[in-house]
C-alpha cells in the first residue's frame, strides 16, 4: 500500500476548516470526530465515566481470573478441605461482585457509546464489544452464579470430606470462567486495535466529506489530514 501523500495547502472540498474537528475517517483504528448532533458529554464527565469503565472492566477481568484459579484448584487438589474452601470462596466472590461489577461495566460502556462519537452501532468493534459483554453478564448472572451457589451448598453439606460435585460440575466451574476470561481478553484487543471499520449504519450516518471521495481516502494524521489512494492504485 503506498504511503499517504500530504494534502495540498488548499483544503479539499468537504474538508473541515482550520480549527474545526475533522470528520470521522473511514480508516480502522482512527478516532472519529465529534458528532454533529447536540448530544455530547462534557469532557470532565466523559473522563470520569471512562475512568470508571476502564477500572471496573479490569476488575471484572480480575474477578473471572480469580474464579478460574479457584475452580482449577478445586478440580486438581486432593485435599478435601481445600476443595471446600475454594468453592466457598467462589461463592463469596460470585454473590457479592458479579452483578454490580458486570452491570456497571455494561452501563458505563453504553454511556460512552451514546455520548461520544463512537456510538453503539457505528463501528463493528464497538458493536461486538456490546454484544459479547452483555452476553457475558447474562451468562454470569443466570448460569455461572447459580452453579457456584450449588457447589458451595454441596460442599457445605458434605462437611469435612466434600464429594465430587453432581453432574461433573467441577468441570463446568473451570470451563465457564475460562470462556468468560477469553471473551474479556478479546474485548481488550478490540478496544486496542479497533478493527473492521464502520458498520453499514455507520457509513450511512457518516458526514459528507469522509471516507472515499474522488478515488482517494481521507485519513486522520497527527499533523492534519492527508489523502491516500485506495488499494490497487498509486498515490498521486
Amino acid at each position: 500500500m503506498p504511503e499517504p501523500v500530504p494534502s495540498p495547502a488548499t483544503p479539499p472540498a468537504g474538508s473541515a476548516p482550520s480549527g474545526a474537528p475533522a470528520a470521522p475517517p473511514g480508516e480502522r483504528g482512527a478516532r472519529p470526530a465529534g458528532r454533529r448532533s447536540g448530544r455530547a458529554m462534557p469532557p470532565p464527565l466523559r473522563r470520569t465515566v471512562l475512568t470508571a469503565h476502564v477500572a471496573i472492566s479490569v476488575g471484572w477481568l480480575g474477578l473471572d481470573l480469580g474464579l478460574l484459579a479457584l475452580g482449577v484448584t478445586a478440580l486438581t487438589t486432593g485435599d478435601p478441605a481445600l476443595v471446600r474452601a475454594s468453592y466457598l470462596a467462589m461463592d463469596v466472590l460470585a454473590d457479592t461482585l458479579i452483578v454490580p461489577v458486570g452491570l456497571t461495566a455494561v452501563l458505563t460502556g453504553v454511556l460512552l457509546g451514546l455520548y461520544t462519537p463512537w456510538g453503539l452501532v457505528r463501528y463493528h468493534w464497538v458493536l461486538v464489544k456490546l454484544v459479547t459483554t452483555t452476553a457475558a453478564l447474562i451468562a454470569s448472572v443466570f448460569a455461572l452464579r447459580p452453579q457456584i451457589e450449588e457447589a458451595a451448598a454441596w460442599v457445605s453439606r458434605a462437611g469435612g470430606a466434600p464429594l465430587p460435585l453432581p453432574d461433573r460440575g467441577e468441570l463446568s466451574l473451570v470451563a465457564a470462567p475460562g470462556v468468560a476470561l477469553t471473551v474479556y481478553l478479546l474485548n481488550v484487543a478490540l478496544s486496542t486495535f479497533k478493527p473492521f471499520g464502520r458498520t453499514a449504519y455507520g457509513r450511512r450516518r457518516a458526514p459528507r466529506g469522509t471516507g472515499r471521495a474522488n478515488g482517494t481516502e481521507r485519513v486522520e494524521r497527527a499533523g492534519g489530514t492527508a489523502t491516500r489512494a485506495p488499494r490497487g492504485r498509486s498515490a498521486r
